[in-house]
């Protein structure tokens, strides 16, 4: 809450500011992993969109063209005055940055206690989906984790997590098929699945 909340923010701006810098560097030294690239892979060969939780970047360095970040982005800014004004920002974020109408600059990363803008263009994705695959999520965080409610009752569901949390409310509302494993391992033996 001292980091990722606007409580926080309000409190400590700079201490919120060093944490979100130090992220920022840190993805630097970060490189997409197997499953980001065959996510990226199989976009060339059928109609992919990524709904993400994530705030890295690393889906589209994979190559991924269709991303929606729920939670918002790290190599991102906003004005504290209109949260629509949103810049590419890759360096450090100091206090005195200001956007163009002036106001302080804090990062693009939607906060514990903010509304999910995108959960309703998330929802619409998830309801007209043919196939759907929850990757690396515990199912614990909302309102990410209601999406899977969205999604018809037909359509296949792929859950690959090495710690798989399946409530009852989970398995009653799809048919899903499970892969208990890292999303490196996991997320291409889905994909095989899907295509054959």
């Amino acid at each position: 809450m001292e980091l990722a909340s606007i409580q926080g923010w309000q409190k400590n701006p700079q201490l919120v500011l060093e944490f979100y810098n130090d992220r920022r560097r840190k993805l630097n030294e970060v490189e997409p992993n197997p499953a980001h690239v065959a996510l990226a892979e199989l976009e060339k060969r059928v109609l992919v969109t990524i709904v993400t939780q994530n705030v890295d970047d690393l889906h589209e360095r994979a190559g991924s063209q269709t991303v929606l970040h729920l939670h918002g982005e790290l190599r991102k800014v906003r004005s504290t005055k209109d949260p629509k004004l949103v810049l590419n920002w890759t360096k450090d974020l100091h206090l005195g940055d200001l956007c163009p109408l002036g106001s302080q600059l804090r990062p693009h990363i939607v906060w514990f206690g903010e509304e999910v803008p995108m959960i309703g263009t998330a929802a619409g994705i998830v309801s007209t989906a043919t196939d759907l695959m929850i990757i690396g999520t515990s199912m614990q965080v909302y309102p990410a984790a209601s999406l899977v409610q969205f999604v018809a009752p037909e359509i296949p569901v792929y859950y690959i997590d090495p710690h798989p949390a399946v409530s009852a409310e989970f398995e009653d509302l799809v048919q899903f098929t499970l892969y208990a494993e890292k999303a490196s391992i996991g997320v291409p033996k889905a994909i095989e699945r899907i295509l054959s």
